[in-house]
């Protein structure tokens, strides 16, 4: 038996953890730092508009975290990486399997499978996990990014030796599979994460634009961002109504479902909408509401309006024995 990689494909190996999504990590922590940095200047608002300052900024930051997190975070493993991005479509089945092989060997384990938009995830853990005299607890990630060969990757799968429900599973996915689901969540994937990138671009506009005398385009472009997420979420359920390859592992289906990821999402271009849709009511119902919840006083902007008269006076004057300036007025 010849090596791979100095490792003997078929012996038991020494496992490791379940990796942590390295751009997942960075995004929380960008807009951790961005929440903890406002709330270090909150108390220096006066009056109730530092509850509205507080409300305003962490959804902005919620939803514009949620949107870049969907869009970069790779299935990589267990923990936050896997909750809050891969499960946009999920499934998960206990069962008695055959485990490696040229082996008659079967083994109880739990199967999980997770299919986000760059990729899938397959897990595989024993129940109990020590079982064969090894410990059964795999987690395996398989991509479809550009520059990346999903069939190469089953390929370097095939050489380690890996269990057989994790090969069945990945074999549905490969491009030459009949199933044909490769080519189907490949594709929804790479729209939905598009769609949620000009999603991202119209929220940081939004911000933009809310700050400025014209709220009302900060809220079209809240809305633009509601409505493209809501696209990426349309995309990526189009493939629901494709019928799945049956997937039996063992004695027992493994069904799929939509994940948390894909409800989260759904939530946040709801909440859009509803944001977006409450900027523009409000400019054309109640515009002094409006501007008091952007904290921006009737006086502010009807100086900026021009309907605030200009004084012209000088203390000088009086010495001089000039004519007195004080009456004299111009509307800018």
């Amino acid at each position: 038996m010849t090596l791979w990689n100095g490792v003997l494909p078929f012996y038991p190996q020494s496992r490791h953890a379940a990796g942590f999504s390295v751009p997942l990590l960075i995004v929380i922590l960008v807009f951790l730092a961005l929440a903890a940095s406002f709330l270090l200047i909150l108390p220096g608002i006066r009056g109730h508009s530092r509850w509205f300052w507080l409300v305003r900024v962490l959804l902005s930051l919620f939803i514009g975290a949620e949107i870049v997190g969907e869009c970069v975070v790779q299935p990589v493993g267990r923990g936050a990486a896997v909750h809050f991005s891969a499960e946009w479509f999920v499934g998960r089945v206990n069962t008695n399997t055959s485990y490696k092989a040229f082996s008659a060997a079967r083994v109880r384990a739990r199967v999980g499978l997770l299919v986000g938009l760059e990729g899938i995830n397959i897990t595989l853990t024993g129940t109990p996990v020590l079982q064969l005299n090894e410990t059964i607890d795999y987690n395996e990630q398989f991509t479809w990014r550009l520059k990346e060969n999903f069939a190469g990757e089953y390929a370097n799968a095939l050489e380690k030796g890996l269990p057989d429900p994790v090969l069945y599973l990945a074999e549905k996915f490969t491009p030459s599979s009949p199933c044909g689901l490769y080519h189907k969540y490949h594709l929804a994937g790479h729209y939905a994460s598009a769609l949620l990138w000009v999603a991202f671009c119209f929220w940081l506009l939004s911000n933009v634009l809310l700050f400025t005398p014209a709220p009302l385009y900060g809220g079209l472009a809240l809305l633009t961002t509601g409505a493209f997420v809501l696209l990426a979420i349309f995309s990526w359920a189009s493939i629901s109504t494709v019928p799945l390859c049956p997937l039996r592992l063992g004695s027992s289906a493994l069904t799929t479902q939509y994940g948390a990821a894909f409800w989260v999402t759904l939530a946040t271009g709801i909440l859009c909408l509803f944001l977006g849709g409450a900027v523009v009511s409000l400019h054309y119902v109640r515009p002094s509401a409006l501007r008091t919840l952007l904290d921006q006083s009737a006086k502010d902007c009807s100086q900026e309006r021009g309907d605030s008269p200009l004084i012209l006076g000088d203390p000088l004057q009086k010495q001089a024995g000039l004519p007195d300036l004080k009456y004299i007025t111009t509307n800018l």
